[in-house]
C-alpha cells in the first residue's frame, strides 16, 4: 500500500510542475510586456525636449482654442445613430459564418429558414426605427 502512495505523489508532484512551468511561461510573458513598455515609456522621457510654453500649455479640441464652458449638450439621436450602427454591424458579422454552414452539406434548408427568421428580426427593428422617427436626420 505504501508504494503506490508514494507513485501517486510522485505522479502528483510531476502533474503540478509541469502545471506550474505552463503558468510560469505566461507570467514571464507578462513580466517581459510590463518591462517593455516601461521601457519605451522612460525612453520616451528622457529623449523627447521639454520647451513648455503658454500657448503649449492651453487646451484645445480639433486644433480649436476652447470657447465658453466645458459642459455642451448633445442630441440623443446620435446616440441612437450610433446604437442602430453597432446593432446592425455585429448582426451582419453573423452573416459570415452562416454562409459557410450554409455551403455545407446537410445543413441547406434549416439553416436558410434560420437566417431568414434572423433577417426577419432585424427588418423588424429597423421598420420600428424608421417609424419612430429615430432615421430623419432633422
Amino acid at each position: 500500500m505504501p508504494e503506490a502512495t508514494v507513485r501517486t505523489s510522485s505522479a502528483d508532484v510531476q502533474l503540478a510542475s509541469e502545471y506550474f512551468h505552463a503558468y510560469s511561461v505566461v507570467g514571464l510573458l507578462a513580466v517581459i510586456g510590463v518591462l517593455f513598455v516601461a521601457v519605451a515609456f522612460g525612453a520616451g522621457r528622457l529623449l523627447r525636449p521639454v520647451a513648455p510654453t503658454p500657448e503649449k500649455l492651453l487646451t484645445y479640441e480639433c486644433g480649436v482654442d476652447p470657447v465658453g464652458e466645458g459642459w455642451a449638450h448633445t442630441q440623443v439621436r446620435y446616440y441612437v445613430y450610433a446604437f442602430l450602427y453597432v446593432i446592425f454591424a455585429v448582426d451582419s458579422i453573423f452573416l459570415f459564418p452562416w454562409a459557410t454552414v450554409f455551403a455545407a452539406p446537410g445543413f441547406g434548408g434549416a439553416t436558410l429558414v434560420e437566417m431568414f427568421i434572423f433577417l426577419g428580426f432585424l427588418a423588424v427593428g429597423l421598420l420600428y426605427a424608421w417609424k419612430k422617427g429615430v432615421l430623419e436626420w432633422t
